[in-house]
Parts: structure tokens; C-alpha cells; sequence
């Protein structure tokens, strides 16, 4: 074992045994990034052929007689979440147990309606997906980097949470302490509302015509991206969540109403301002959207001509490297039908000219995202 090896063996958090309730997309990456650091995992799952399929993909073993897990996790869907959560506390009375459900203030209220002793419960939620789902789309990296909130209360022990918090951190996730109520709303602005934009403007496509849809570009490609999220479990979500999502969607219903009332008569004393005025927003809006490393930094696009060929993509970010530019994020757009992509380069102000000129003196040709 190297001494880099050691590091990494000294530095794991998590130990012992942890059971994972719930071998779908987030309960199998859980397992499959615990394993990584060599933690013994256990699955279970109701799903008898789901719970096989992440045994066989390697993100953890079948429980057995004798287990003695020292954290559960409850990765289940929301509609039972508060069921497995008080069978689980019952079932393993030394194990401190947490959820990744992606809403904390129902099951919380629930279980507290019932008596359960919550002692041992952390709720906690990383902020963390795709757009498929199941064991066979888990992967143990989809953590990095991302936020993993943490919901304690007055009776959480300082041992029991720093147990949630290792295993946030040992997956590479960034832990964030928020109450149940301040998470709801949270999700409700930046994930649940922006699951249901996503699938109302994706569904205008259905009746579309082909000609119309050919000319789609990467802006609503990024715009309907989730759209292709499962209905069954957002069903459960957002039935879970549906106050503070109601809020954020009747403010935006009047937002809406608004443009258009604009747009109606366009050349009426006001409209042009109120239109400038929701783009403008806008533009304000993301720019508080935290940037790489959760700075929020802006970067300047150098926009580059790809040839659709073999080795080409390896080639600009060799010589962006021998150029010394840092890529601080990278996106590829293809145009229907053209035999080439647009290579979107993020980089530092400070890095643009050289970014430019050196790739022009190498060969390649640089585009404007106005062209």
C-alpha cells in the first residue's frame, strides 16, 4: 500500500457496518462510493430483483444474520420514507439512522405524530442526481462537490452528527446544517419549481411540429433537460412538498402574467421597460448562483471550433494546457447536421487573450457566441 493509499484509509470517517435501505440511484451510489473506501455495505430493498441488480453491480452485499450496522440509510421513496425510518430506528437500536429523502418536513412531522423515539434520526439530503434512475445508473462520484444538508435538532448528540457528517464528507459532498422547514422551501425554489418549468415548456413539444424542433439548440436543450425525470417519483415529491412549492409558483404565475400582459401590446407605454426589466431580473438572478468551488466567481467563454473527428477534443485541451490556461468548465454543442461542435471554454478574465491568441497561432478557429 503507498503512502498516498494510507492517506486516503486514515482520512475515511465512516466504519463498521452500513446498512443502505433502498437500492435505487442514490442508495446504490451511496454503496458504491462507501465500498470505494473499503466500508462493509449492506443492501436491502423490497424490490427483490432491484436489490439482486445492485448486489451485481458491486454496490454492496445482501444483508445476513449477525449484521450490526453502526448508520442506516434510508434511501426509499418519499411515500414510505417515514415508515422505513421508524422500522429501521426498531430494528437496529445502536444505529444512528439518516435519510437522502428530498423532503425533510413531512416524514419528520409524521413520525412525531406517532411517538417515535427520534433520538437516533438525522434527516439529512444530498443534493445530488440524475436523470435516470435504479441501481444500474448509480455511480459513486454523483456527490462530489455537491451540497449534503443536514437537518438536526435540539436532541441530535454531537457523536451522532458528526456519523451523517462523515459519511457527507467521505462522499466527497459538502455538509450543510439547515432546519426541515428552511430545507422545503429551499428545494422547493431551486429544484421542485424548476422540475415542473422544465416539463411545461418540454411539453409543449409533444404537439410541435418536426421542422420546428430541428431547429433546437443547447439553450433549450439545458432548459428541458430534467424534463425527462421520472413522473412516479415526482408525483411523490412534490405531493410532499407541495406548500412552498404552490408559493414559488404563484409568484411566478403572476411573473408570467405580467410578460405577457406586456407582450400583448408591445409598443404601449411600459411594456418594452416591464420586458428588459424580467430579463434583467433574470440576468441579477443568476449571477447569485454560486460558480465553481461554490465561489461566486464569473468566468469569461472562449468559443472554439471543433471538428467532429477523432483526437480533436484531446488536442485543444493539450495545447490549452502547454498554454498554461486553466479550463474552469467545458461544454460542447453540436448544430444539427454540421460536422462540427462549438467547444464553450470557460476560463478567467485574465486568461481570455491568451486563451485566444494561442489557440488562433495553433491552428484552431475561434468563434463568437454572438456569431
Amino acid at each position: 500500500m503507498t503512502d498516498s493509499t494510507d492517506a486516503r484509509a486514515r482520512a475515511v470517517r465512516t466504519s463498521g457496518t452500513v446498512r443502505i435501505v433502498g437500492a435505487g440511484l442514490l442508495g446504490s451510489s451511496i454503496g458504491h462510493a462507501l465500498r470505494a473506501h473499503g466500508v462493509d455495505v449492506v443492501l436491502a430493498d423490497a424490490s427483490p430483483a432491484q436489490l439482486r441488480l445492485a448486489v451485481d453491480y458491486g454496490a454492496g452485499r445482501p444483508e445476513a444474520d449477525g449484521d450490526r450496522p453502526g448508520l442506516v440509510v434510508v434511501a426509499v421513496p418519499p411515500d414510505v420514507t417515514a415508515d422505513v425510518i421508524e422500522r429501521e430506528l426498531v430494528g437496529h437500536p445502536d444505529a444512528v439512522v439518516t435519510d437522502v429523502a428530498s423532503v425533510k418536513l413531512e416524514p419528520l412531522q409524521t413520525l412525531r405524530a406517532r411517538g417515535v423515539d427520534l433520538t437516533r434520526y438525522i434527516g439529512s439530503h444530498p443534493m445530488a442526481g440524475r436523470e435516470r434512475g435504479g441501481a444500474i445508473a448509480a455511480r459513486a462520484d454523483i456527490f462530489l462537490g455537491r451540497p449534503w444538508v443536514i437537518c438536526r435538532d435540539g436532541e441530535t448528540s454531537a457523536r451522532d452528527l458528526a456519523v451523517v457528517e462523515g459519511l457527507a464528507l467521505d462522499l466527497g459532498a459538502m455538509p450543510v446544517e439547515m432546519s426541515p422547514v428552511e430545507h422545503d422551501r429551499s428545494v422547493a425554489l431551486v429544484s421542485h419549481v424548476p422540475q415542473l418549468v422544465a416539463s411545461l415548456l418540454a411539453g409543449r413539444f409533444v404537439g410541435a411540429q418536426d421542422g420546428a424542433l430541428r431547429l433546437a439548440g443547447q439553450g433549450v436543450r439545458d432548459t428541458t433537460r430534467i424534463a425527462a425525470s421520472a413522473p412516479e417519483l415526482w408525483v411523490q415529491i412534490l405531493g410532499a412538498n407541495s406548500a412552498p412549492v404552490v408559493d414559488v409558483l404563484d409568484a411566478l404565475a403572476d411573473d408570467l402574467r405580467t410578460v405577457s400582459s406586456a407582450l400583448r401590446a408591445p409598443d404601449s407605454p411600459g411594456s418594452r421597460r416591464a420586458v428588459a426589466d424580467t430579463i434583467r431580473r433574470g440576468n441579477e438572478g443568476v449571477e447569485r448562483l454560486p460558480g465553481k468551488h461554490g465561489q461566486n466567481r464569473r468566468f469569461e467563454t472562449v468559443v472554439v471550433i471543433v471538428d467532429d473527428t477523432p483526437g480533436q477534443l484531446g488536442r485543444l485541451f493539450g495545447d490549452l494546457g502547454e498554454l498554461r490556461v486553466n479550463v474552469e468548465d467545458f461544454r460542447l454543442e453540436h448544430s444539427p447536421g454540421a460536422q462540427f461542435g462549438l467547444g464553450e471554454i470557460s476560463v478567467v478574465p485574465s486568461a481570455v487573450s491568451v486563451a485566444t491568441d494561442g489557440l488562433a497561432e495553433r491552428g484552431w478557429k475561434i468563434a463568437s457566441l454572438n456569431d
